[in-house]
């Protein structure tokens, strides 16, 4: 069931949003803290299966990355939603942390994290706009592509 007008934008935009993935490890997945929401590492899962497996620049392209990254921007909108109930609550996409599974000598960490980007921007405007890290990293759990953690304000 679609509520308000950013699952609204969404689903304008092609997307749906998914079930909150659960933790993988000994933490929780989003944590309110007066009013800033904050999840841990979004992978790209789609059901209970990371969608891009591997390094990007080796066994991955760019495009899989930037897919693998949108994938864990949704993941993360939906650990919102599981927080606060309500996408609309969200007035400001404050940071996001990019980890990119990184070939040696890759070097367009940014490129793939627009995937991720973009979409914020595209469902909120100007209040998706964010800071951002973008990192390569050797190794990543579960061999994933991309790893995201968003910070959001709420009202």
């Amino acid at each position: 069931m679609v509520s308000g007008e950013v699952e609204s934008r969404l689903v304008e935009l092609g997307h749906q949003l998914p079930q909150a993935p659960g933790a993988v490890g000994s933490y929780v997945t989003v944590i309110q803290t007066g009013k800033l929401v904050t999840t841990s590492g979004q992978l790209p899962f789609i059901g209970k299966e990371i969608a891009f497996k591997g390094k990007v620049g080796a066994e991955l392209h760019v495009e899989d990355g930037v897919n693998a990254a949108h994938i864990c921007a949704l993941n993360a909108l939906a650990q919102i939603k599981a927080c606060v109930g309500d996408l609309d609550r969200v007035t400001r996409v404050v940071r996001v942390e990019g980890y990119v599974h990184s070939a040696a000598g890759f070097q367009e960490q940014p490129r793939v994290l627009n995937g991720a980007s973009d979409l914020f921007v595209q469902v909120f405007g100007e209040k998706g706009r964010h800071v951002r890290i973008a990192l390569g990293v050797s190794e990543m759990p579960l061999n994933a592509a991309v790893q995201l953690a968003v910070w959001v304000e709420v009202s």
